[in-house]
């Protein structure tokens, strides 16, 4: 039986990275490996919004990935800590996430798909790390912490639902709230609607026309990563591109929220945010404030862009009651 870990009572549980950083950076390249599989089999959508996985109510979906005949979707169950295939045809696989390293993690999910004659021709590299250790040779990063596992997801379920909340005040152009396996970051993306110069690239193992791609249009985006590198532990995080003049001296809240010269981005810590009285209240703050400091510095057209928030509130009530239309 695979193993069973029970949710965190707390929705925002503690989530410190020294405590499962090797758990994090393995996991961090299993995703990628299922990822890469999904963008395989998808065609290519604006930004690169073919290649995301999505928060699910038991971990993280492909979603959907048609293959003729028929559909199949690669899950991970942060609940029973298995990685599951379904197809629409009925057929399935699954192996139990346990500790492993990154290449028998590849090994196993290749035989799976083989084993439901699904094709899974990936370039076989991670993206957005440093060290691109191929993953049939990567035998170092091999940890699996059901419990951080767990929370992590937990995380990732509370901000997305935060996450949706924000977008639904937005009529423009909005991605879907997503979780990037590239950076491991789960991102939500406003457009004002205008074409964007260049991004001059720089990110580690990814190319120039990825970030084009990415870029195309002008941006206020925000997002949730569980840390590294310049911020070590879990943080929200909001950048505009390009980023007008000002943006970051643009009062935002919380206290807590600050400007990171090096990132380029305004962060907040997500330990200020689940130790809030609110931690909704705190968070909305935060990715309200951060969109104003972008659309107004940027000069968006808000009143075309924006649903006042009592707005989004009377659309869903009514929703709620019996036979409502």
């Amino acid at each position: 039986m695979p193993a069973h870990t029970e949710p965190q009572p707390s929705s925002w549980p503690s989530l410190p990275l020294a405590e499962w950083r090797d758990t994090c950076e393995t996991l961090h390249r299993w995703t990628q490996i299922v990822g890469k599989i999904r963008m395989a089999h998808s065609p290519p959508v604006n930004h690169w919004w073919q290649v995301p996985l999505y928060v699910s109510s038991r971990g993280l979906t492909t979603s959907p990935v048609f293959r003729r005949p028929d559909a199949f979707t690669i899950d991970f169950d942060f609940i029973d800590h298995e990685l599951a295939i379904a197809t629409s045809a009925g057929r399935s696989s699954r192996f139990a996430l346990v500790p492993m390293p990154v290449a028998e993690f590849y090994r196993r999910t290749l035989a799976a798909l083989a084993d439901l004659d699904i094709e899974a021709s990936i370039w076989p590299v991670p993206v957005e790390v440093a060290e691109a250790v191929p993953f049939a040779d990567d035998t170092h990063h091999a940890s699996y912490d059901p419990d951080y596992a767990a929370r992590f997801w937990r995380v990732l379920l509370e901000c997305s639902r935060v996450f949706t909340s924000f977008r639904a005040r937005f009529l423009g152009k909005a991605s879907p709230v997503h979780f990037f396996w590239g950076a491991f970051d789960l991102a939500a993306t406003r457009f004002s609607g205008r074409p964007a110069p260049p991004h001059p690239g720089g990110i580690p193992n990814v190319g120039a026309f990825v970030m084009h791609e990415a870029y195309s249009h002008e941006v206020s985006s925000a997002g949730f990563w569980p840390g590294g590198g310049l911020v070590e532990d879990a943080s929200f995080y909001a950048y505009s591109y390009p980023e007008p003049a000002g943006f970051r001296d643009y009062p935002v809240g919380p206290a807590a929220a600050s400007y990171h010269p090096a990132l380029g981005e305004f962060v907040l810590p997500y330990e200020a945010v689940r130790t809030a009285p609110d931690p909704d209240a705190a968070l909305m703050e935060f990715l309200q404030t951060t969109y104003e400091a972008a659309a107004t510095l940027a000069a968006w057209d808000r009143a075309a862009l924006e649903r006042p928030a009592a707005a989004v509130s009377r659309q869903v009530a009514p929703s709620l009651r019996p036979g409502a239309q």
